[in-house]
């Protein structure tokens, strides 16, 4: 009897437990924005300052005040910044036109009739349009937005990000903003104060910049060519070594964000504004007091030793990886691991490029910390080529960075169970009890070295009596009696190392039974309901 349960739906159940701890750096609607290891969301406090520090500085001005472009209220009939709206996954698209058509994004926007404006309905400026599919966690840009009459838009430029995705624009593209950046995460919200903490870098304009740009950004704006005018997507900070203390407490949480996560050049426009959402809960003369700060209090940064791949928005670890525990994916119990064992890792420092290796062979990374679910985990398919072995070294590789060696015992084999099924493939459970004797489908690993052998990665296709059976004997009980195997081998359609096993249920009483499965002398339990 065969299965067709999605191994991907079986390891996201049995990691929810594990998961639920996490938090991400910043969240909008319920979606963070970007992965945890994205450049919007990295500290740069520590990084050099950029050779060209002084003279970007001096271009953009050096004496030139700081400014909040954003508040409560309104200014010239608009709210002041840019905002934003949250919709459903449900939300009808609509069509976009585009001027700069090449370099935008088509599709369709779920953009609301009723959608806010930047600077307002009749605003002459920017009037940028920010969506956010809350469902799909995508975030909709347009720039020079303009409803029409037939409920279309048409829009200078537009950009589509997914906020689950470190993915830049493609290069020399622009987005709805001049670097081809997404604006989104460079806002700073009213939230992000009230929380005490500002976890992402802000976005901010210069007038004159150089015919370039530099990584993140994706596209230039000028036509001048001087090296003492700074890149589309130059970073720059707050100097640590300023004093903050006469900041009213919600400025001194910017100040400190400032120093921290710093700002990155989007747009060409007024000397050092600074972007964020409207809210009606700023208090405008608090925000009044960021003005105070000059061009000659910021420094610009050198950030190139983050970037992983030019393309990529995920950045390099600054931390020493380390593994705090090897468990069982399964029953995620720790102990010795067996050939063909699908592992999770725990730890930190981890990214979604982690590597793992058992001696001098890769493990199949099959989950890696993309930082939407757990930032500190990785799940991995150990090689069978420790078969036969007493002990294998095993270390994470974060982007050329080991972690300290962990010496693991191996034995034939460390059996987890997943998920149990009944025999209608509803996920047994107190409110879903099987039928005595009924069957039982069981996803689990760590059966050890199979027959034929196990082959890393490989797919199972083909006749069920030609795929791989492990070597060492399957047998299970329920509730201390024998349960009938009728099949013990890979699980159809997915990568060696998921097993599956059919049991026949004895006849027992209804209520909670142990099901203990036994490969080879190496036991797993787990309970079942049965009536």
């Amino acid at each position: 009897m065969g299965s067709r349960v999605c191994f991907l739906t079986i390891a996201v159940v049995a990691l929810t437990v594990a998961v639920a701890v996490t938090a991400e750096a910043q969240s909008v609607a319920g979606c963070a924005v970007f992965p945890a290891n994205n450049i919007w969301n990295a500290p740069v406090d520590k990084l050099p300052v950029d050779a060209n520090s002084d003279h970007y500085v001096a271009t953009i001005g050096a004496t030139r005040p700081a400014h909040p472009d954003f508040g409560s209220g309104l200014w010239n009939g608009g709210p002041i910044g840019i905002p934003f709206i949250d919709v459903p996954g449900t939300q009808p698209k609509v069509a976009v036109t585009f001027d700069y058509d090449s370099e935008s994004d088509h599709g369709g926007y779920p953009v609301p009739p009723d959608a806010p404006i930047e600077g307002g309905a009749a605003s002459g400026g920017d009037r940028h349009v920010l969506v956010v599919d809350r469902d799909h966690c995508v975030l909709y840009e347009l720039f020079a937005a303009y409803p029409q009459s037939n409920g279309s838009w048409h829009a200078g430029s537009g950009a589509i990000f997914d906020l689950k995705s470190n993915a830049l624009r493609p290069a020399t593209w622009t987005s709805a903003d001049a670097a081809g950046l997404p604006i989104l995460p460079g806002l700073l919200r009213y939230d992000d104060v009230a929380a005490g903490e500002i976890q992402h870098a802000l976005r901010f304009t210069a007038p004159q910049t150089r015919n370039t740009y530099i990584w993140p950004a994706r596209h230039e704006a000028s036509d001048l060519t001087a090296v003492n005018f700074p890149p589309m997507g130059q970073r720059f900070r707050l100097k640590a070594g300023l004093d903050i203390s006469g900041y009213s407490p919600p400025v001194q949480v910017i100040l400190r964000g400032l120093k921290k996560y710093g700002m990155i050049l989007a747009d060409n426009g007024s000397s050092w504004y600074i972007g964020g959402a409207p809210d009606d809960r700023w208090d405008n003369d608090a925000l009044h007091q960021i003005t105070q700060l000059r061009g000659s209090d910021f420094e610009a940064v050198d950030e190139s030793s983050l970037r992983v791949q030019p393309d990529s928005a995920a950045v390099r670890s600054t931390a020493a990886p380390a593994v705090s525990a090897v468990v069982n994916a399964g029953s995620f119990a720790p102990g010795a691991i067996a050939p063909g064992e699908i592992l999770t890792i725990f730890g930190s420092g981890f990214n979604a490029d982690a590597k793992v290796t058992f001696g001098d062979t890769a493990g199949m990374v099959i989950y890696a910390s993309p930082g939407q679910i757990n930032p500190g985990q990785i799940n991995v398919v150990a090689p069978y080529e420790i078969d036969g072995k007493a002990s294998t070294s095993m270390t994470v590789d974060i982007d050329g960075v080991l972690t300290a060696p962990q010496t693991l015992s191996v034995a034939a084999a460390a059996p987890g169970i997943f998920i149990v099924l009944n025999q209608d493939y509803s996920a047994n459970s107190a409110a879903r009890p099987a039928v005595a004797g009924s069957v039982l489908i069981l996803y689990a690993t760590g059966e050890g070295q199979t027959k034929p052998a196990g082959v890393d990665g490989k797919v199972a296709t083909g006749a069920v009596a030609s795929l791989p059976k492990p070597l060492l004997p399957v047998s299970a009980t329920v509730g201390g009696k024998t349960a009938g195997v009728m099949y013990a081998g890979a699980a159809p359609g997915y990568i060696a190392g998921l097993m599956q096993i059919n049991l026949r249920l004895p006849g027992i009483a209804s209520g909670s039974s142990p099901l203990v499965l036994n490969i080879g002398g190496f036991t797993t339990t787990v309970s079942v309901a049965i009536r």
